[in-house]
């Protein structure tokens, strides 16, 4: 039994259970193989950043309340966080790293900053 490169198809030479030519070959393999796993990840990914990023620059002071209009029109995306957070009266926060928001009543949220995350 001939053993040939899983990533470009050259002869073996070395140890029977040996599925690469080289690191190269070897990495360019798993880095197609997992593309689709590492893209989905990169997206979410980003949506966070961009979410933590507007949260951000709209709450400089630590604390503030915004419309969802605001937040929308600078393109957060609600689907996507990081944590929840409950408190005893039973108000649910939801957070991008350490800045958080809090739906109101109204289409409003009041913007926060937890740095103990």
């Amino acid at each position: 039994m001939e053993n040939i490169c899983l990533e470009c198809g050259k002869h073996l030479i070395g140890r029977v259970d040996k599925k690469f030519c080289n690191d190269l070959c070897k990495n360019n393999y798993y880095n197609k193989k997992n593309r689709a796993d590492t893209s989905y990840m990169r997206n979410i990914i980003r949506i966070l950043k961009k979410n933590r990023k507007i949260l951000k620059e709209l709450n400089p002071d630590g604390k503030v309340t915004v419309k969802a209009d605001k937040l929308e029109e600078k393109g957060f995306n609600f689907k996507y966080f990081t944590k929840t957070y409950k408190t005893k009266t039973g108000n649910i926060y939801y957070f991008c790293f350490e800045y958080g928001y809090l739906p109101l009543e109204n289409n409003i949220y009041t913007l926060v900053i937890n740095k103990d995350i």
